[in-house]
């Protein structure tokens, strides 16, 4: 099956860049280029892509508004992966918030830009541990106290697979953590999802940080800086 993409990005030396990337890929289609997010926006309704590879600060209409307007076609089977550059703000926070389902660094590596393409294609989210915890962490300040308000309702056990969750984890290594088998992970993190509804585990992350679940340096938390991981459900 070939994965049709569209590039937004208002660089045209870069959109070249990411279409020579994807291109050298078999399985993978640039059927589309766009300069803004409104442009993206038009060609994800028109083209009905796979994936929307977008920018995030774009003259015009940025990608977060582009993202939003994506998601508002309603279409479950177009994905967002938002490209950033590695001095990450709170507009690729605000994207994740929109409805992308991830994010890889503009400096990613030719064949993880591929397989990032291919992951959220595939239905995952995808997003580097380390990366998500300097961004979250950065502009979602913790409470001392967690929250009490959706919070409230979940078992001690959804706490600790949602904290870990927000730290990066695949579902196996949380089952590894907790010594808990691989399908119950998945169903405590299908819990959470419908318990909070909440749309998937980019969302998950932001939650948690947002309830003051998990602090910014979870304890006991590798810093691999993994691009994805087509495991997590």
């Amino acid at each position: 099956m070939t994965v049709r993409v569209v590039v937004a990005d208002d660089q045209a030396v870069v959109r070249a860049g990411l279409r020579t990337v994807l291109a050298a890929a078999p399985d993978i289609d640039v059927v589309g280029e766009a300069t803004d997010g409104a442009a993206a926006a038009e060609l994800a309704e028109s083209l009905r892509p796979d994936v929307v590879l977008m920018d995030v600060r774009m003259p015009g209409t940025d990608g977060i508004e582009g993202t939003r307007r994506i998601r508002a076609l309603r279409d479950p089977a177009i994905r967002v992966l938002v490209v950033t550059t590695f001095d990450l703000d709170r507009h690729v926070y605000d994207a994740l918030r929109a409805g992308a389902s991830g994010f890889v660094l503009k400096d990613v590596e030719p064949e993880d830009l591929q397989v990032a393409v291919r992951t959220v294609h595939a239905g995952h989210e995808l997003f580097a541990p380390s990366v998500t915890r300097r961004l979250v962490g950065s502009f979602v300040p913790a409470p001392t106290e967690p929250d009490a308000g959706p919070a409230g309702g979940l078992t001690e056990r959804e706490r600790e697979v949602l904290a870990l969750v927000a730290a990066g984890l695949s579902n196996a290594e949380i089952a590894d953590r907790l010594v808990l088998g691989g399908t119950t992970v998945k169903t405590h993190v299908s819990n959470l999802l419908a318990k909070l509804g909440l749309r998937d585990r980019v969302q998950l992350v932001v939650f948690a940080y947002e309830h003051g679940l998990i602090g910014n340096n979870p304890a006991g938390t590798g810093d691999a800086g993994r691009t994805g991981d087509p495991g997590r459900g």
